[in-house]
């Protein structure tokens, strides 16, 4: 009995080759991406919120945002996947994580009590925080587009501590047991958030330790981050590590500014008074700014 053999199909098959160099390009999106769903399931925990652990669930959830914004960037360097859409799309993300998300649990965890002054002062965080954003997209585009790489300094406060410093609180205050109630001190959460949008949109320069190296000043930052750190885990609790942290860092980037205003105030003084001279020594000066390695801002 003969067997009837399967015809063979004409042509070959079309194998699907994955091409490891452009998959890459997803890698560092699909983390900005986790980055947006932390924020928003932050925004629907807020949303309804009916109890003090709410809150704090949401809070976690920025931190974690926090986290994976900053793999992001890194993962993206790394892999030498840097693009301007990546550039768009991470600033995007950090509107809703560290701008929307925060402010709406601050709203509704502190400053409600204050009725609509409460309110304003939660967009103005929001509002601040999409400025600063937008103007380091300006600013941080290069030749042909290209993203620009970070400098030693960060112009104004950069949305992810800005953020954390409002998260801690609560995160802080829940692990107290919320001994002291935040509806009780509304009015200096308020100034806090209020102080915060304000540094997210001046001209203050934060350090953005993208400058470290093996030496004897980066060996002494690191052993004051760890010591100061268990030292506060040990007298306190180990969530105000978080808040301690992120006050240093904006406590240290306004004392920077605050030490070098006379340096400021005097070259102002002794500058030209000639209008045609200052308009020649100002042209070099702002070349200088643009093309300055320790200038460029970060988010």
């Amino acid at each position: 009995m003969m067997q009837h053999q399967p015809k063979k199909r004409r042509g070959r098959r079309r194998r699907i080759r994955l091409d490891l160099k452009k998959s890459l390009f997803l890698l560092p999106n699909i983390i900005t991406l986790s980055s947006v769903f932390c924020g928003f399931y932050a925004m629907a925990l807020v949303a309804g919120a009916e109890g003090e652990r709410a809150y704090f669930r949401a809070a976690l959830l920025i931190v974690f945002a926090m986290f994976l914004d900053l793999l992001d960037g890194r993962v993206a360097r790394m892999t030498k996947t840097e693009s301007a859409f990546g550039l768009q799309m991470d600033s995007l993300a950090d509107v809703m994580s560290f701008g929307a998300a925060p402010a709406l649990l601050v709203y509704k965890w502190g400053l409600q009590p204050l009725g609509t002054a409460g309110l304003l002062i939660s967009f103005a965080f929001v509002a601040c925080g999409a400025v600063r954003l937008a103007r380091f997209n300006v600013l941080s585009m290069g030749a042909g587009g290209a993203p620009t790489k970070p400098g030693k300094y960060i112009v104004g406060l950069p949305t992810p501590p800005a953020a954390g410093t409002l998260v801690g609180l609560v995160v802080a205050n829940h692990a107290a047991g919320n001994i002291v109630g935040p509806r009780s001190y509304a009015v200096v959460i308020s100034v806090i958030t209020a102080a915060l949008a304000f540094f997210m949109v001046s001209s203050v320069r934060f350090r953005s330790f993208k400058d470290l190296q093996r030496n004897v000043r980066s060996a002494a930052l690191i052993g004051f981050v760890i010591i100061s750190s268990v030292g506060v885990a040990v007298q306190s609790k180990p969530a105000f590590v978080l808040l301690w942290l992120l006050v240093v860092y904006v406590a240290m980037g306004i004392g920077e500014w605050l030490w070098h205003i006379p340096g400021r105030v005097k070259k102002a003084l002794s500058a030209p008074t000639d209008p045609a001279m200052q308009v020649e020594s100002a042209a070099p000066a702002s070349l200088a700014a643009k093309s300055g390695p320790n200038e460029q801002p970060n988010k």
